[in-house]
């Protein structure tokens, strides 16, 4: 230690803080004076620590920890602390100041002496360094990166002589309420920029989801509209074939009947030899009436399978008793079970298999009655289809077999379209033995059903 009490290379701050000048026992009271303001200095320093601790509370908490810690230090009876104009910009408040141990940041509420101080402290920071400027106030300036930002001016208590070391107490002070609102400025200034991300982030995820959902639902439009308009060019195809069936096949077989009447009233009228051939023909003039009524319900088929209105399977079962069959087949629909919905794909293949399979009994069979039964069960769909005609189901079941393996001429492919329809909806097709008499034809559908199986259209 030099002569001057400090230690070579050492600030200014430090000589101020310990207040030593010589280490001569004839300066003793000097250091006693020294020590206490050193004791002062330590609690200050502490005060100081507890002020910047609170930076997250905010920044009026840590003005207020600061003002308190340098009011104690200083036993002040006033004390301001203030921002300078201009510097800070987000700091708040921008002055505090605590007289009689009441917080003031109301500048109508200030006294002249103080306002005086506060207008230096705001305008001319710069000038704030006083270590008594007359009327028993003191001033330290606040600084940051070398800058002066603010200050604090301070009324100390009677007969408390401030001393370099309360000066350099109130600069640090000053200093790290500078800094400490600078930190709490951007502290506070993060929080909310990560609370804008997350609500921003939210925002995206939830557009994102909203977009997904938009985007599922426009292929779902766009499937739709693809499968509407192979539905409209199919009807148009049906409904130019039942221009063609109306205008010209079935004109020509009514023109047949018609012929087939004039002969055999000839025929008939020639008596007994050729009574026979007159029988024969009216054999023919029902096989033509059948052909006739076979038309008319293709055509009405051709004509009414996408402009009916959609119903569900039991409905369609009902209307489809009315038409593709023989005026003379009685056909009875009973349903079991609570119906559940099916994929509209599925409930036209079903409604194919009934279909055939009623004019399979009719046409092939010779029946006079047939039973549809529609099950709904647990974990499947069961469709069955009873005749009372001459079918054999060995018959049936030996044909389909072969139809698979290869069937050059056609025949029977009736029965292996059902078959696949029934394997493409993942079920089973079975042939047996009605109750009835004939054959009874049962297709078993489990549950849930493909929502988008590929049927085969009849050959």
């Amino acid at each position: 230690m030099n002569v001057d009490g400090q230690a070579p290379g050492s600030g200014t701050d430090l000589g101020a803080l310990t207040g030593l000048r010589s280490g001569k026992r004839s300066f003793y009271p000097a250091y006693v004076r020294s020590t206490e303001r050193l004791e002062r200095a330590v609690e200050a320093l502490d005060g100081i620590s507890r002020a910047l601790v609170r930076t997250a509370e905010g920044p009026r908490a840590l003005v207020e920890a600061v003002v308190r810690a340098a009011a104690e230090h200083l036993r002040a009876r006033r004390l301001l602390l203030a921002v300078a104009d201009g510097a800070l910009r987000a700091a708040r408040p921008r002055f505090l100041l605590l007289a009689d141990d009441v917080l003031i940041d109301d500048e109508t509420m200030l006294p002249a002496d103080v306002r005086a101080h506060l207008a230096v402290l705001r305008t001319r920071p710069w000038e704030a360094e006083s270590a008594d400027g007359g009327d028993g106030w003191v001033r330290a300036p606040m600084t940051l990166d070398d800058e002066p930002v603010g200050g604090i001016a301070a009324q100390p208590g009677t007969g408390l002589e401030v001393a370099d070391t309360d000066l350099a107490i109130l600069r640090v002070l000053a200093n790290q309420a500078a800094v400490a609102l600078h930190n709490s400025y951007l502290f506070h200034s993060a929080t909310r920029l990560r609370g804008r991300t997350e609500q921003l982030s939210e925002a995206a995820a939830r557009q994102a989801k909203d977009l997904a959902a938009r985007s599922a639902e426009l292929a779902e439009t766009q499937a739709r509209l693809v499968e509407a308009m192979q539905r409209q060019a199919l009807d148009d195809e049906r409904h130019r074939i039942a221009r063609e069936l109306h205008d010209s096949v079935t004109q020509y077989v009514l023109s047949a009947g018609m012929t087939m009447e004039v002969c055999r009233a000839e025929l008939a009228a020639l008596g007994d030899p050729v009574a026979e051939i007159a029988g024969r023909l009216a054999a023919a003039k029902d096989l033509n009436r059948q052909a006739v009524e076979r038309l008319r319900a293709a055509i009405y088929a051709l004509h009414h399978t996408t402009d009916e209105p959609p119903g569900p399977l039991p409905v369609m079962l009902e209307r489809l008793s009315t038409v593709h069959l023989r005026s003379d087949l009685e056909v009875r629909v009973r349903v079991a079970g609570s119906p559940v919905p099916l994929p509209p794909r599925a409930e036209q293949s079903l409604l194919r298999l009934a279909g055939e399979a009623l004019f399979n009994a009719g046409a092939h069979g010779g029946a006079g009655r047939a039973v549809v039964r529609l099950g709904y069960r647990p974990g499947a769909v069961v469709l069955s289809v009873s005749d009372d005609g001459t079918g054999e189901p060995a018959q049936l079941r030996r044909a389909l077999r072969l139809c698979r393996a290869a069937d050059l001429s056609g025949r029977h492919r009736g029965l292996a379209n059902m078959l696949a329809r029934a394997e493409e909806l993942g079920g089973t097709l079975s042939i047996r033995r009605a109750r009835l008499g004939g054959i009874q034809l049962r297709v078993q559908i489990p549950l849930p059903v493909p929502t988008d199986p590929e049927i085969a259209d009849d050959e």
